[in-house]
């Protein structure tokens, strides 16, 4: 049997979901309920979990799955006039399967600056051309940016023709990282950068294209790969 304040919590983030696909943050949650405190909501929410109720999902902000609801009992209530609850299942409407629980997972719009070359460098776009959608769970602190992948040269890196790359904007890397690299201040490709020395390698993941090596003031890093997008047509 939940109390209150836990059976409140829970509707309200169910009706969230089912409003946004987003579950309500923590402040919202604790306005909502008109409690003091976060860490009022942090004991409600593990005590829901802990009832089988709600479930956290890993790695992912604000991401909650609501995994059944309480629904009153129709019995006459007990003596005392106290009515039990039995838990309630989530399922379809009855149109279809019965539904899957469903994932609440905060997104953010990431602009889409252009293309880059997996292949020989092309010439260089920093012009935002459109914005995308991407997980929380993909993004980390910093800035970040997509591009569109053309070409196949990092293909056995499992980065395809037409994939969208996931990017943290910085100026630095590991050797052995995937990175954005400007050629000499005009073109830009994605490769596995190597340090030789004082010396950059530009290493592709696909052995028709020969690995390059320049200068350490030929190459300017711009950022490094950090997630995949694929979308099936």
């Amino acid at each position: 049997m939940l109390t209150r304040k836990q059976h409140e919590l829970l509707m309200f983030i169910h009706e969230r979901i089912k409003e946004s696909g987003v579950s309500p943050s923590f402040d919202e949650m604790k306005e909502a309920l008109d409690l003091a405190s976060k860490s009022g909501i942090h004991r409600l929410i593990t005590a829901l979990e802990e009832r089988g109720f709600l479930r956290r999902l890993p790695h992912r902000a604000r991401a909650l799955e609501v995994t059944k609801l309480p629904q009153q009992a129709t019995t006459a209530a007990p003596a005392g006039g106290r009515q039990s609850f039995k838990p309630q299942v989530i399922k379809g409407d009855g149109r279809g399967p019965a539904a899957a629980p469903q994932i609440a997972n905060d997104v953010r719009e990431i602009p889409l600056l252009g293309r880059i070359a997996a292949g020989s460098p092309i010439e260089a776009l920093q012009v935002e051309r459109d914005k995308m959608l991407v997980s929380e769970s993909m993004l980390g602190a910093g800035e970040h940016y997509v591009l569109e992948v053309q070409g196949d040269s990092m293909i056995d890196a499992g980065i395809l023709d037409g994939d969208f790359v996931l990017i943290r904007k910085t100026d630095t890397a590991h050797s052995g990282e995937i990175v954005v690299a400007l050629v000499e201040g005009e073109e830009a490709t994605l490769k596995r950068l190597r340090k030789k020395g004082v010396s950059i390698a530009l290493e592709a993941a696909n052995p028709k294209y020969p690995t390059r090596v320049y200068g350490p003031d030929q190459i300017e890093v711009q950022g490094k790969l950090v997630g995949l997008i694929r979308k099936y047509h």
